[in-house]
């Protein structure tokens, strides 16, 4: 099972979309657009979702690749 950590080598903030991006198996920038796309229409949900989860998910071990 992969742990979700913040991504120390893609990341744009907090690492957290690159995480989630690389949790996922997807790209990065698609998880950015949707992060983006939805805090418009969440009036402010996902911005707090968003701040909460980068002070309580962990930063990767190391950089690279830690499937």
């Amino acid at each position: 099972m992969k742990k979700l950590f913040r991504s120390m080598d893609d990341s744009k903030i907090t690492g957290l979309c690159g995480g989630i991006g690389q949790w996922l198996g997807i790209d990065s920038n698609i998880v950015r657009i949707m992060v983006v796309l939805l805090m418009f229409f969440s009036f402010g949900t996902v911005l707090l979702a968003y701040f909460l989860l980068s002070l309580f998910v962990p930063k990767a071990p190391y950089a690279g690749d830690w499937n």
